[in-house]
């Protein structure tokens, strides 16, 4: 006879609760102190009361924790050396989702084989987060899965809600829960209508089911999240940088009643995918900055220590070092180069 329940499902694995693997990663009070001058300094630059701009970058994923850090102590010393004119936060994006098929991120599949051992994962994320903050840089991620964030989020100082979950209501509940500012993409058609109506969403109380830090199933009652802003990424239709669509997109969020600030992600389609094209989005953005559209308050960057990407091997251990497995990024050379731009083009403004 066949199953009434769980008929597709082959194993049920048991995961470690959040509040035990904070135990075993904690965040001491001096650092948690840090974390939340970190999310204030982001806020007080999407409200505009800092004229500093934001400059979200790091690998498409993470993959190498050797690397990563490898990567966040260079970043680092840049962060330390522009703080006056940008608030430097490095991507470190752990969940991948996909159009169809592929590697879906290092807290799934952290051993790059397809084994999804997931307990692995959590901790490998939670490690490779506190180390990052202990030196002293802030970390943004993209928010994917719904339960994730109760492993990790008290060390995310900015978060992201991508092109593909920017209209989900579950990604909107969630959002409006969370104490870090987050961004919302714009829809993988280009269409901005998704972001705004999930910003004006998330500003609100919601009710949803979640777990608590035992792993409990309760109900989440929220109080809003008032630091939603949108990230122009570009769409099928091309890209979404342009100043006539900047001007529009202030516009929209003004008859929405939102504040008129916006992020741009240079990478993604309005690079058409090809991570060299960054840089012209960059210098678009900066140009029309300096000219006085103070609503871009921010840019985002893909970036490696290498330039390019790499497919994953059968045998990893062949692996090039510092070269990502998903998006193809810059090199840490050219992204120092363009934080030094963006830093001299601030330091006129400020």
């Amino acid at each position: 006879m066949e199953k009434l329940n769980d008929a597709n499902i082959s194993s049920i694995d048991a995961l470690v609760a959040p509040g035990a693997l904070k135990r075993e990663f904690p965040v001491e009070p001096g650092l948690a102190g840090k974390i939340i001058t970190f999310r204030q300094e982001i806020r007080n630059i999407l409200e505009q009361q800092d004229g500093r701009m934001l400059a979200i970058t790091g690998p498409c994923s993470i993959h190498d924790p050797k690397a990563a850090l490898d990567y966040a102590s260079r970043l680092l010393a840049l962060r330390k050396k522009y703080e006056k004119e940008l608030c430097i936060i490095m991507r470190v994006y752990f969940e991948k989702p996909r159009t169809a098929l592929g590697w879906r991120g290092l807290i799934l599949d952290p051993e790059l084989n397809g084994s999804c051992k997931l307990g692995e994962g959590l901790r490998t994320a939670r490690k490779l987060l506190l180390e990052i903050n202990q030196m002293g840089l802030p970390a943004g991620s993209e928010i994917l899965d719904p339960i994730v964030p109760q492993y990790i989020s008290d060390l995310v100082s900015w978060a992201a809600i991508g092109a593909r979950t920017t209209e989900s209501q579950t990604h909107r509940e969630l959002t409006s829960g969370l104490s870090m500012p987050v961004g919302f993409k714009n829809g993988t058609d280009g269409s901005l209508d998704v972001a705004v109506n999930g910003i004006r969403s998330a500003r609100e109380p919601h009710s949803f089911i979640g777990i608590d830090q035992f792993g409990q199933t309760c109900v989440l009652n929220t109080k809003g999240n008032k630091t939603g802003h949108p990230i122009l990424r570009g769409g099928k239709k091309g890209p979404n940088y342009y100043e006539e669509i900047i001007e529009d997109t202030e516009e929209i969020l003004l008859k929405a009643g939102l504040p008129p600030v916006l992020i741009v992600d240079c990478s993604h389609e309005n690079s058409g995918k090809k991570y060299f094209r960054q840089e012209r989005v960059f210098n678009s953005i900066l140009d029309q900055r300096r000219r006085g559209r103070r609503s871009i308050v921010g840019f985002m960057l893909e970036s490696n220590i290498h330039e390019g990407r790499q497919d994953i091997p059968g045998d990893i251990s062949t692996m090039a070092y510092g070269v990502s497995v998903t998006d193809a990024c810059l090199s840490f050379e050219k992204t120092e180069e363009l934080l030094d731009s963006a830093s001299r083009i601030m330091k006129e403004l400020l």
